[in-house]
């Protein structure tokens, strides 16, 4: 199977700190992730000043504060956005940054990102989809809070502009998600529709969606990332903390290896058991030369060393050539007129 690319999604987990969001990266490579992913934003882009909080937010920050000075907090710079980039080219882990606007979208695009990862907010607005996918670049977009056809809208929007180098998330948009509202099959349907590589981003507190994602064919895992959950802002309290990451890409990789590659064949671990687990025809009793052989003389007993159960019908009404003891195999020479 193809090997699962895993997204640690830092996210704004840096809390606006240049320092914080190279350590993440550095735990990211640590662990074994695949691709670290920040967002790439201006907060008076995006929001209005007394903007309220989504319901999730409320929850995890500071009640009174608007959406707007939340968000504000969590900026980074453009430069930052450089060092964090060259940074990852370094220490040989992808970086990828999810674009809120046009100029956020040119700023990636000048540092020199491979690809863009499109959250579900923006999944509707088809403009800013064909202004992305017009770099030429990949997109990975998330699919929370849409429907089939929002989703084909999009998929048709971005493929217009000559670019197929796309890969579609399920998604449920709800922090933490309940496990029972993630709808990993929607990830099947818009394979088998829309003609995509799929994947699915993860906003549940355990692991367990993400696997069964993995095992339904996931070629792309996305989950929230933090070096501490304690930490002050809305994603920390969703996101898993090192160690908890490292079991996520511990268990795909283990997904991957028990999906194998679907031919059936014995493993080589196995053949070794052939021997001692499977039956030959036997003797029920003693025999002398010369018998004709029925069902009654017959049973099929462990290992297998003489002829198999499968060519019973080929002896039974053969003459015995040898005297055969109780409990012995038979082979082809035993046996008189024997083909096989």
């Amino acid at each position: 199977m193809v090997r699962v690319f895993i997204i640690a999604e830092a996210g704004v987990n840096h809390n606006g700190s240049l320092e914080l969001a190279l350590q993440l990266v550095d735990k990211a490579v640590e662990i074994g992730a695949d691709c670290v992913k920040f967002q790439t934003f201006r907060a008076e882009q995006i929001v209005t000043a007394n903007s309220p909080k989504a319901n999730y937010q409320l929850q995890v920050t500071d009640k009174n504060e608007s959406q707007f000075d939340m968000l504000k907090k969590l900026e980074l710079s453009r430069d930052a956005f450089k060092t964090i980039k060259d940074h990852c080219d370094k220490k040989g882990i992808r970086f990828l940054s999810t674009p809120y606007n046009l100029e956020d979208a040119d700023l990636l695009n000048s540092i020199g990102v491979d690809g863009f990862k499109i959250a579900s907010g923006q999944l509707v607005e088809t403009p800013f989809l064909k202004y992305v996918a017009k770099f030429g670049k990949q997109l990975i977009i998330s699919t929370g809070m849409a429907t089939m056809q929002e989703v084909r809208e999009a998929v048709e929007a971005i493929h217009s502009t000559g670019n197929k180098n796309l890969v579609v998330l399920q998604c449920n948009t709800d922090y933490p998600s309940k496990i029972e509202d993630t709808n990993i099959s929607a990830m099947i349907t818009m394979r088998d529709e829309l003609n995509v590589t799929i994947g699915y981003s993860d906003h549940v507190p355990n692991n367990y969606a993400c696997f069964a994602a993995v095992a339904l064919g996931a070629e792309v895992i996305e989950k929230h990332f933090t070096l501490n959950k304690e930490l002050p802002g809305p994603d920390h309290s969703s996101s898993l903390e090192p160690k908890e990451f490292l079991e996520l890409i511990q268990g795909v990789r283990n997904i991957e290896k028990c999906i194998g590659d679907g031919i059936k064949n014995p493993s080589a671990a196995e053949v070794k058991n052939t021997f001692g687990m499977r039956r030959s025809i036997v003797a029920k009793l003693d025999l002398k030369k010369g018998t004709i052989l029925s069902a009654e003389h017959i049973g099929f007993k462990r290992p297998a060393n003489g002829l198999a159960p499968k060519m019973l019908e080929l002896v039974i009404g053969k003459k015995l050539l040898k005297d055969v003891n109780k409990d012995e195999a038979f082979t082809g020479t035993d046996l008189q007129d024997f083909n096989f």
